[in-house]
């Protein structure tokens, strides 16, 4: 935090109740009738107010609350009086006043908190400029919801401005950084006046809930309904159900936002909508938190709500929702689905249309931002209502305000909506109104559109528009029109449809005769990006390994069509995609994969000795020598056959590694200097560094220091230069090393990697005698083993493990060991990291 000078003219931090000029106040009656002044107009700062723990004053003080509360109401009345304050609203124990400067409500503030400070009553504050609507009963807008956010950050007795009062009010602030509120708006940079300290703002912390591109309208009552069931320690599972394109999402995402001071661990949100497998809605939700292990382990005894986002197509995972429930006694689960998950203990909440108001006022933002000159009248109500006020027909129909009146959309809806309304008799009624409104919006596009539109189902989790361009034939300018008229959306530099409408694309897809087609080409695209990234993974591994995480659920479509249809291409596609599971930590994924795609033989000896060596790669991580020794040696002898003699160092290399972890030391190092000797041969400086990094590593672990450093310094690796400073007993430059290769796998994303740095850092800061950190990191990573799946681990770590942080034991002595190791468990992954570089020893 740091303090921000802006400019001044009145000081709070100087204020006193006697320092205050008494101003005469305009008069409040006429014809003895109470009135409020006229409500101020242009830019207009808000201040909101309320009581900081008024239920538990109220059990305290008994009859004396509402002396207290009277008091209380004097004292801010009275301060915003003098200020020229207009009081919009009061409800309860807060106020809602507006000034037409933000310096007279910074002064309003000041004074009213120096009279309420030495009573029982502390009352948090905030404030916010801006230039909002007027209603039949005072202001309406985004500004007034902003200010009302602000004070509900705050605590007793402490101030908040927004960055547009800050600037105005021209006072010595404290600039907290910036803040995500609860409307899931973007961060917004609060200051508070004065130097107190105070607890840590009641703002959006520990999340990844996503900022959505529009604000949020109406939904008081839902929201309420909702905050109301997850208020409840009885409440474990609620369900918001509705048809597609209702508004499910939005709202659980505003409820869960809401919720968030319930919840120690925060609230996360799991979107399932690309997943076609039951079984992988587990594993989303596990790697929402961070986590590769099950989902009950990852969750264990935290205090957290999780937001599983569009589970319908999923429900064959909801015994899996139980069976967490039941073994996580403080997790609470918000589900959206078009239908209940029917298991015990679920509460289930309609999400029900838009009411009309609500309807209208979405109509309008929407239709405003593409036509700003629109002129609404009462075509907008009728509009909405022949789309049933549902949230996704609105804005696909306020899409079309830039090219029709109002009267020409109107007749549109007129023609084509009871046409379309009636479909499968099975059907519910609101599906079949939902499928009318995303048809008729299909059918206005030119055929050219509503050609590219069908192909562009096939993508699963959006596309970039070199793939559009590739598998749908797309051109830029229909993409732009299908962007422009709301079929299409845009992040960064992908592509991609809401669900409901990719749904129905996919449903013309089917229907139409180029279906298999269109998944080949898909295929075929996929197989190609996974064939660059094979071929390119050594130098450019890092921002490969991005990119196809990125396109993973396109892989993984790509994946299941081949795995129908074209066995060769299968193994293929998975045996390029091996490096990447493992370098990206899908462990158990890939395992199933490649086992799935060996499990037919393919006569191909190179697809087949690659996908064999992936293999290998996975069980050895989950110590399964023998496993990983055979796989290896057939991957061997089809290297040999087909006399691909870098593929052939590459896989030794790895039966190397095998083989040391095994305990055959003596036969592993014969076998990385044969290898090196023959990368030296062939010129490849890869295959040098890969061999040069065994022989070192084996030197390292059969006590050869003196001839492993200088590979180490060849190799410029800061791993081994560390390991050799451990040698030493030069824990302080071991330490700065272990730290530098961290950096590298974070950067790559290598979990395992960053688990053998941030080991090796731990006994080295134990030698520089920070022996609880030391355990607490330790701790750390013996858990994210467990939930990587690793078990073989170097025995030269474990060696001068047992030395510097059994000595780290000794010295902490009981309990004060165990507390430390305890503390380290349950810590995140990241914390863990964060606790490493935080503790980087002085150069």
């Amino acid at each position: 935090m740091r303090l921000v000078r802006t400019r001044v003219r009145v000081s709070p931090s100087s204020l006193s109740r006697t320092e205050v000029p008494e101003v005469v106040t305009r008069p409040l009656t006429r014809d003895n009738r109470r009135v409020r002044p006229e409500l101020p107009t242009g830019t207009v700062t808000f201040l909101f107010t309320d009581i900081e723990g008024s239920t538990r004053l109220l059990r305290e003080l008994g009859d004396g609350y509402a002396g207290v509360l009277a008091e209380h109401r004097r004292a801010v009345r009275e301060a915003c009086r003098r200020h020229d304050g207009v009081e919009v609203d009061t409800q309860g124990d807060a106020f809602f006043v507006a000034f037409s400067r933000a310096s007279d409500a910074v002064a309003a503030a000041v004074e009213a908190q120096h009279a309420l400070a030495d009573g029982p009553v502390r009352v948090r504050m905030g404030l916010h400029t801006g230039e909002p609507a007027r209603g039949d009963e005072g202001y309406v807008g985004l500004d007034v919801h902003r200010a009302a956010r602000i004070a509900a950050a705050g605590h007793g007795g402490q101030v908040l401005l927004s960055q547009a009062t800050a600037d105005l009010a021209g006072v010595d602030v404290r600039d907290l950084g910036l803040h995500r509120l609860k409307d899931l708006s973007a961060p917004e940079r609060l200051f508070q006046l004065g130097t107190d300290d105070f607890p840590p703002l009641k703002t959006l912390h520990e999340t990844n809930l996503p900022i959505p591109a529009t604000p949020f309208l109406g939904r008081e009552r839902e929201i309420e309904q909702i905050a109301a069931l997850l208020h409840r320690p009885d409440v474990r599972l609620v369900t918001l159900t509705g048809p597609g394109g209702s508004g499910k999402t939005r709202l659980a995402l505003q409820a869960a936002a809401s919720a968030a001071d319930e919840y120690d661990h925060g609230v996360w949100w799991v979107p399932l909508a690309t997943l076609a497998d039951p079984a992988l809605a587990e594993t989303a939700a596990s790697q929402a938190l961070g986590s590769t292990d099950s989902l009950s382990a990852t969750v264990g005894d935290k205090r957290l709500l999780l937001v599983l986002d569009n589970f319908e197509h999923l429900l064959d995972a909801a015994a899996d929702v139980s069976e967490t429930l039941g073994s996580c006694p403080q997790l609470t689960v918000l589900v959206t689905s078009r239908e209940p998950l029917h298991i015990d203990g679920e509460w289930e909440v309609a999400v029900d249309p838009l009411n009309e108001q609500e309807a209208i006022e979405l109509f309008q933002q929407r239709a405003t931002a593409v036509r700003a000159d629109l002129a609404a009248n009462g075509e907008v109500v009728e509009i909405c209502r022949r789309l049933d006020c549902l949230p996704l027909a609105i804005e696909l129909a306020a899409a079309r305000a830039k090219a029709l009146a109002l009267p020409a959309l109107l007749e549109r809806l007129e023609q084509r909506l009871p046409l379309l309304a009636g479909g499968s008799r099975a059907a519910p009624e609101r599906q079949r109104t939902l499928r009318a409104t995303i048809a008729w919006s299909y059918e206005l596009l030119a055929p050219i559109e509503q050609e590219v539109f069908v192909r562009l189902a096939v993508f699963v989790g959006g596309c970039t528009l070199e793939a559009a361009e590739e598998v749908c034939g797309a051109d830029v300018d229909t993409i732009a029109s299908l962007v422009d008229k709301s079929l299409l959306r845009r992040s960064g530099e992908r592509y991609w449809m809401l669900q409901t409408i990719r749904e129905y694309g996919r449903e013309l897809l089917a229907q139409s005769s180029e279906e298999d087609a269109v998944r080949r080409w898909h295929a075929e695209h996929y197989l190609a990006l996974g064939e660059a990234a094979y071929a390119d993974r050594i130098d450019s591994g890092l921002s490969w390994s991005r990119k196809l995480e990125e396109e993973h659920d396109n892989l993984r479509a790509a994946l299941d069509f081949l795995q129908e249809s074209d066995r060769v291409g299968f193994l293929q596609l998975a045996g390029a995609l091996g490096w990447f599971w493992v370098a990206r930590s899908h462990l158990a994924e890939a395992v199933r994969r490649l086992e799935d795609a060996l499990a037919s033989p393919v006569d191909d000896q190179q697809l087949t000795a690659r996908t064999l060596h992936s293999l290998a790669v996975l069980d050895s991580f989950a110590g399964h020598s023998a496993a990983a020794i055979d796989r290896l040696g057939q991957a061997i002898e089809l290297w040999r056959s087909v006399a691909d003699e870098g593929e052939l160092i590459a896989t030794r290399n790895e039966l190397a590694m095998v083989l040391y972890r095994g305990g055959e030391t003596t036969q592993a190092l014969e076998t990385y200097e044969q290898n090196l000797e023959l990368a030296r041969t062939l010129g490849e400086q890869w295959l040098i560094d890969s061999s040069l990094s065994g022989v070192c590593q084996l030197l390292l672990a059969t006590g050869q220091f003196e001839r492993a450093e200088p590979l180490a310094q060849e190799l410029q690796s800061d791993h081994y230069l560390a390991d050799c400073a451990m040698h030493r007993r030069d824990y302080a430059v071991a330490a700065r090393h272990y730290l530098l290769q961290l950096e590298g796998w974070l950067l790559a994303g290598d979990r395992i990697g960053q688990t053998y740095e941030v080991l090796g850092f731990a006994m080295a800061i134990a030698g520089l005698g920070r022996d609880e950190d030391a355990l607490r990191l330790e701790a750390a990573i013996d858990a994210e083993w467990k939930e990587l799946g690793v078990i073989a681990r170097p025995r030269v770590l474990e060696t001068w493990r047992e030395r510097d942080l059994g000595a780290a034991r000794a010295r902490l002595a009981e309990p004060r060991a165990t507390s430390a190791s305890e503390q380290g468990r349950t810590m995140t992954w990241e914390q863990a990291i964060e606790l490493a570089l935080g503790n980087k020893p002085a150069e």
